[in-house]
């Protein structure tokens, strides 16, 4: 995930390599600890016949963190949904125009929706000392998970900009192909 860049053949910073592993162990670790939630509650619903209290309150929230943590991870490895076919039919450098301005755009949403939307959000929620129902901590722990993911993205943005990920590769010949034509 994490390996050298094929333009400039350079890896990356160490220190940010270590903020990714960290990233990565931190969402893995959430999503076990949601599978165990999960299968606990389910357990406890149908084996011993009264759910635990609290196994949906904790998978809700723990399936946002996972989420919205994954999602940037997987921004950073461009492994989201991307319908390219009209894309791949401009020229290279219009390709690489439009891909450099996608990224921005993302990069705007990280920090104005996710980074500071998600901080009034989180803030809110603390100084209104919201509590959860069945687990009785704050509602705004829940949130921190928001800023966080838009902190990553953006980051992660930055990276692929400065890296020069966004080249395109060659495109195909532009004017159509000749046809043989059969001999009978």
């Amino acid at each position: 995930m994490t390996g050298t860049h094929p333009a400039l053949r350079l890896p990356p910073p160490r220190w940010w390599t270590a903020i990714v592993r960290g990233l990565e162990t931190l969402t893995i670790v959430l999503f076990s600890v949601l599978t165990l939630v999960v299968l606990w509650g389910v357990f406890s619903r149908y084996v011993m016949g009264a759910q635990s209290t609290w196994t949906d309150e904790l998978a809700r929230y723990l399936l946002v963190w996972v989420s919205l943590l994954g999602a940037a991870l997987m921004f950073r490895e461009h492994g989201h949904l991307g319908v390219d076919y009209f894309v791949g039919k401009l020229h290279p450098d219009v390709q690489r125009i439009g891909a450099i301005f996608s990224e921005l755009i993302v990069i705007a949403f990280g920090v104005v929706a996710l980074g500071i939307g998600g901080t009034l959000l989180m803030l809110d929620a603390f100084h209104a000392r919201e509590m959860t129902t069945a687990l009785g901590f704050q509602v705004g722990y829940l949130h921190v998970a928001t800023p966080l993911s838009g902190l990553f993205i953006a980051a992660f943005g930055i990276e692929h900009l400065l890296l020069n990920r966004l080249s395109i590769p060659a495109a195909p010949e532009l004017e159509p192909k000749k046809r043989e034509e059969e001999v009978i």
